[in-house]
């Protein structure tokens, strides 16, 4: 009778398969479409640097669905409310960033999942319930199967304790964060030094120990060498990059030509 959508991101981690996400930047509900309709199983949204606000996020969650994506949004870490909304707007999943003990990561868990993982506060008034009209028990099953709870390593605290943070139940993935990361260990932006690559490889080998999924951001270029260290998850790409790229692209092309052919600047 519903469409509940199912998590696409999900059910091909838990096929073995390779998830491509595509980061928004832009409050753009069409952007997002675009990704989708490109064919990227993930957008991912950000709350915790981008001035999102809820009715933005809204529509971008409606427009990723409409292309067939899934949506992903990073959350601020404030109350309880800024973990759960994103999934009460029916997101697939949300991204909790810089978690750095086990600790974190079991109130993360509390909060986010229903019982018997967690005490998530229940509403079923919004479209993860599709509005009241799901029945109680089916949308408290649903929610803990079909929605992804993911946290974030990156910062260098984190790894005295990644083997305690990967195996708390309830978390379905653990994403590696180099920039932050590289900042941890005083290389900022260095996400190439050797020091991140090895934290990058410690946090894909002890989440798949413990039964979770590794993610982190890449691009074509390394994607072989991510995945075969064990990443599944992961963001190839992002609105405002591809935008300043290919604008930064066509200006210099244009250049070009016109110094080759207007009298005032040719040699």
């Amino acid at each position: 009778m519903w469409n509940l959508n199912r998590s696409r991101t999900l059910d091909k981690l838990r096929r073995g398969e390779t998830v491509l996400s595509f980061k928004s930047n832009l409050s753009c509900p069409r952007a997002v479409e675009i990704a989708a309709l490109a064919g990227f199983d993930c957008v991912w949204l950000c709350c915790e640097h981008v001035p999102n606000d809820w009715l933005t996020l809204e529509r971008q969650v409606l427009a990723g669905r409409a292309g067939g994506a899934d949506i992903m949004v990073r959350v601020e870490r404030g109350s309880y409310s800024d973990l759960v909304k994103p999934l009460e707007l029916n997101a697939s999943g949300i991204l909790v960033p810089h978690v750095i003990s086990a600790e974190e990561a079991r109130q993360i868990v509390r909060h986010t999942r229903f019982y018997p993982l967690g005490r998530r506060p229940a509403d079923g008034g919004n479209s993860d319930g599709c509005f009241t009209m799901l029945p109680f028990a089916e949308y408290i099953r649903f929610a803990n199967e079909n929605r992804f709870v993911m946290i974030q390593v990156e910062d260098s605290e984190a790894l005295a304790e990644l083997d305690e943070i990967c195996v708390v139940p309830g978390i379905d993935a653990v994403f590696f964060g180099p920039g932050d990361f590289s900042q941890s260990i005083g290389v900022p932006g260095e996400i190439g030094h050797p020091e991140v690559k090895q934290a990058r490889k410690l946090v894909a080998a002890a989440a798949r120990r413990h039964g979770k999924f590794a993610a982190t951001v890449g691009g074509t270029a390394n994607l072989g060498e991510l995945w075969s260290e064990g990443y599944r998850f992961i963001n190839l790409a992002a609105d405002v990059v591809t935008l300043a790229e290919q604008c930064r692209r066509v200006v210099e092309n244009a250049a070009e030509v016109l110094h080759e052919y207007d009298p005032a600047t040719a040699g």
